[in-house]
């Protein structure tokens, strides 16, 4: 007797895999949005606690907020990605398969 799969359908049907992507880059846009908007706020944090800042420093500070921010989204989009495409649940099947 076969097991039943209930996981979604996954990455591997061509409409879901164009939804699921969609999802994850519509994701991704709002995260850039509010990476920019801190690194605003911080770039602004800084200018008030610490007066007139060099070129090299406010841009150093504005890239290293955006782009640790776009780096967290993206891999955490990731793993919701994975999990809600069934991989996970298709791993862990293959795993306990005797």
């Amino acid at each position: 007797m076969q097991k039943m799969h209930t996981t979604p359908p996954g990455l591997d049907d061509p409409q879901f895999a164009a939804s699921a992507w969609k999802r994850f880059r519509r994701i991704l846009w709002w995260m850039a949005g509010v990476s920019a908007v801190a690194s605003a706020l911080i770039l602004w944090a800084m200018w008030w606690s610490l007066g007139e800042m060099q070129l090299v420093t406010a841009l150093a500070t504005v890239g290293g907020v955006f782009f640790t921010m776009m780096m967290a989204a993206g891999l955490m989009g990731l793993i919701f990605l994975s999990s809600g495409s069934g991989h996970d649940e298709n791993v862990t099947e293959l795993t306990h398969e005797d």
